[in-house]
């Protein structure tokens, strides 16, 4: 009997140890909701397993086909490049495997309404709270934040679509890293557009260095602007929505349904101060992690 294509999960990875074993406990919740399928998950740099060691196991069970899954919330450079890179070269180190390559997670309604449950939970309660603290409260999605202009957007379409239809006074967006505005100025711009309560809902999957910092950074604005009331959401977590729709993205990778979104990607779209990127090949950045392997990275143009 032919072995079925084997689920794979690719993170980035993280000093977290928390953060990481999330990252497995979403693994292991999703072999056991799917025990006809092998699933594996490992991380491109950082955190243990590293990425070849899940794919040997795999290829070890004897799977043949993989359909990788990035666990990344937008698609910016590890899922446009490095990951596609890394996968190249498990297809080098194992002859007759095949990848199959599912899109990143994105603002799907399932993570939205997770999000929403994080906001409930920081306002002090759950579903059966007022609409009218939500009216009363202003929500600052905070994204990892980008060199890549499309995965920032991403995190805007995000805080709209979290807005849609859920009564808040508004939500702002900032990054934490790499983009503007950063968590005080985002905060700031809240309290000038009249917020009197601010839920800062850190737009991560699970715990990490950068949602730590998130929190830390809104500490220290909420402390010198007591007038104003700051509370931070938790993260998604492992939660069996997201379970569900990593299996969604999977199966659209087996069906070849991947419709990544090109329209505003710096690839294939001049965008102001990014023209010189059109067109241009990957370059993946080296991963010390990477199972100690030590191969020539050539360019790996971005798949359209």
């Amino acid at each position: 009997m032919t072995t079925p294509p084997a689920l794979l999960l690719v993170g980035h990875g993280t000093r977290d140890d928390s953060g990481a074993e999330a990252f497995r406990t979403l693994v292991r919740d999703l072999g056991e909701r799917r025990p006809d399928r092998p699933v594996a998950g490992g991380f491109i740099e950082l955190s243990p397993p590293p990425l070849a060691d899940a794919v040997a196991e795999l290829v070890g069970r004897g799977v043949r086909n993989f359909a990788a899954v990035p666990l990344m919330l937008v698609s910016a450079g590890h899922a446009k490049g490095d990951i596609p890179a890394a996968l190249a070269r498990e297809k080098l180190r194992h002859p007759g495997t095949s990848f199959a390559y599912g899109r990143p997670l994105g603002p799907h309604p399932a993570l939205l309404d997770v999000l929403e449950r994080r906001v409930d939970e920081a306002l002090g309660g759950g579903p059966g709270r007022s609409p009218q603290d939500r009216a009363d409260t202003t929500v600052l999605l905070v994204g990892r934040g980008s060199t890549d202009p499309d995965a920032n957007a991403e995190v805007h379409k995000a805080a709209r679509l979290l807005w849609e239809g859920r009564g808040y006074a508004g939500v702002e967006t900032a990054f934490v890293s790499l983009a503007a505005p950063d968590v005080p100025a985002g905060l700031e711009r809240c309290r000038r557009l009249g917020a009197r309560r601010i839920v800062v809902l850190p737009y991560f999957l699970f715990t990490g260095v950068l949602p730590d910092r998130v929190r830390m950074q809104a500490a220290g604005w909420a402390a010198a602007h007591p007038e104003t009331e700051v509370r931070c959401a938790e993260v998604i977590g492992p939660v069996g929505e997201l379970a569900e729709l990593v299996w969604e993205r999977y199966t659209e990778a087996l069906a070849g349904d991947l419709r990544m979104n090109c329209d505003s990607c710096v690839h294939r779209v001049a965008l102001p101060g990014f023209e010189d990127k059109v067109g241009l090949p990957q370059q993946p950045h080296h991963h010390p992690d990477d199972d100690g392997h030590h191969h020539h990275h050539g360019g790996h143009a971005h798949a359209h």
